[in-house]
């Protein structure tokens, strides 16, 4: 009898083990601050866009149990070093700097960058057509690197920020001449009411894959290579499947996935 109890016994703790296993959450890490159409709080406070949409999908596919996790953009790699929360999935692309301390899944999306202007205001996305400009960047971003490599030299100030709807304020405002983003979060700004008045796209600036990156992935730990296996089954199987398809669509009217 003693031997069946203990049985019993050993057999509701591996249950139990089993089933806190089955419960560990997984924090899925998002910049706090707006960046539509890819993540946006709602009226109540949810999370939502694209990104998030993808980023839940990831999960289902992957089993996950995915809590959405604001935090601030120039610390969201240091709160997945000190395992505050476990990946990101905040539009971060894929450089050989961040990857000297984090790791990334596959790409999932891979968009151009733009420079946007004041309307009239002559102007293109290269060196000479931002000479003696001021151009606003978000601030630890790729964007920053980039202009501060290609144009620091002859616009007449880089100016920084720690949001993108930030540099797009001051544009309209017209305390900055342009800003440079991704294409994407871009014609969303151009799209709103304050956007279509004042800007416009100067052009797409020339590819620097050393620091635009090779598209954008989910960040994760360098140790954590299971987890990073689970995420790339999963990009490749909702893209076989169809299900980054059916959530894309109602946000593009073009393959965000990119070449």
């Amino acid at each position: 009898m003693k031997t069946i109890l203990k049985l019993a016994a050993g057999a509701l703790m591996l249950s139990a083990a089993s089933m806190a296993a089955q419960a560990q959450t997984v924090k899925v890490g998002i910049a706090a601050e707006p960046y539509p159409p890819f993540a946006s709080p709602s009226a109540s406070g949810a999370w939502e866009g694209w990104e998030v949409e993808i980023a839940k999908a990831i999960c289902a596919e992957a089993k996950l149990d995915c809590e959405i996790t604001p935090v601030s953009w120039d610390g969201i790699i240091p709160a997945l070093t000190t395992k505050k929360i476990d990946f990101i999935a905040a539009s971060m692309s894929i450089t050989e700097e961040r990857k000297q301390t984090i790791d990334f899944s596959d790409k999932y999306y891979n968009t151009p960058t733009v420079v946007v202007g004041a309307k009239g205001m002559a102007m293109d996305a290269t060196p000479e057509g931002l000479k003696g400009k001021i151009l606003g960047v978000q601030v630890s971003t790729v964007h920053e690197n980039y202009a501060k490599k290609h144009f620091g030299g002859t616009a007449a100030e880089i100016k920084e920020y720690q949001t993108q709807d930030e540099a797009n304020q001051d544009l309209a405002a017209g305390r900055i001449d342009a800003t440079q983003a991704d294409s994407i979060a871009l014609d969303a700004f151009l799209e709103t009411d304050q956007g279509k008045a004042c800007c416009e796209v100067k052009g797409t600036v020339a590819d620097d894959p050393d620091v635009l990156g090779l598209g954008v992935g989910f960040g994760v730990r360098k140790e954590d290579t299971e987890l990073k296996e689970k995420l790339n089954a999963a990009i490749k199987a909702i893209r076989a499947n169809g299900t980054y398809e059916a959530i894309s669509k109602p946000w593009f009217d073009f393959d965000i996935y990119g070449g």
